[in-house]
């Protein structure tokens, strides 16, 4: 078989529920197809709706020697050159949102995220489960004291049905910022126009890749746009419906299956 030449692809994954399995753990198949991808020439980076600490590990682990997308595309970082590349940060007016849904949520949880660390500024079971999973140490704040600028985005954590009835109070007013459901618990604030696909724009243009295909991997609603805007989008075989009509292919692996290593081998393939 001949090798395809690699040089002139980028391949952007989500962690959660794509790349990462329920355990939070890289399996060794995934690892070794993104190594053997890297290795034979391949760019690949991830786009995740994670802080860079909660992040940073899987990033390492993954050996990605290029910038990634954080905070759900509000930030993209060169981690070897502890460099911004592009932000997008929230509006000042951002805390008075946040505040008003926090009052408005019967059971409140979440959190601001900035570059420096998690502020959770109100606690319920959810937004511990969320603290849990990124595996970090956030700082316990009230909202008010939490320090103003560089917001990149604000969590709000609660059980699926009470997050359903914030996400209709939420389509009901003109905010202007935007909103991203990223998990049946949790929906996101972001800056007005953020999102992975933006970001993946702006990334593009930042790496001179405008000559690349770029294919992107995701599984929930938060990679849609990404899935639509790359030459090839890839929803895993746990994807919401909604991804998988958004995307060029159905792979028929998840998660928990290897699901990175099944796009890989489909490159290789030549199927892509």
């Amino acid at each position: 078989m001949i090798m395809p030449d690699l040089s002139k692809i980028l391949l952007v994954t989500d962690m959660d529920g794509t790349l990462l399995p329920g355990s939070k753990i890289l399996s060794e198949k995934d690892l070794e197809a993104v190594n053997r991808f890297r290795s034979d020439g391949g760019k690949f980076t991830v786009a995740t709706g994670r802080t860079l600490q909660s992040a940073i590990k899987y990033i390492q682990q993954l050996e990605v020697d290029i910038p990634v997308i954080l905070y759900n595309g509000s930030l993209i970082y060169d981690t070897h050159k502890d460099e911004v590349l592009f932000t997008d940060e929230l509006p000042e007016y951002a805390k008075e949102i946040a505040d008003e849904l926090f009052k408005y949520m019967k059971n409140p949880g979440g959190e601001v995220l900035r570059l420096d660390n998690i502020y959770v500024v109100c606690n319920n079971e959810y937004e511990k489960e969320h603290v849990r999973i990124c595996q970090v140490e956030p700082a316990y704040s009230d909202l008010e004291d939490v320090p103003e600028k560089g917001w990149y985005k604000i969590l709000f954590a609660d059980s699926p049905e009470n997050i359903a009835l914030l996400e209709k109070y939420i389509r009901s007013k003109n905010y202007p910022v935007d909103f991203v459901r990223s998990h049946d618990t949790f929906i996101e604030m972001l800056p007005k126009g953020s999102s992975k696909g933006a970001a993946l724009k702006e990334y593009v243009k930042i790496m001179g890749m405008e000559d690349f295909k770029v294919i992107a991997a995701g599984d929930y609603h938060n990679d849609i746009e990404m899935l639509q805007i790359a030459d090839v989008g890839a929803a895993t075989a746990n994807a919401q419906t909604d991804v998988k009509k958004s995307a060029d292919i159905v792979l028929e692996k998840s998660n928990e299956q290897g699901a990175i290593a099944e796009l890989i081998d489909m490159i290789y393939d030549g199927k892509i």
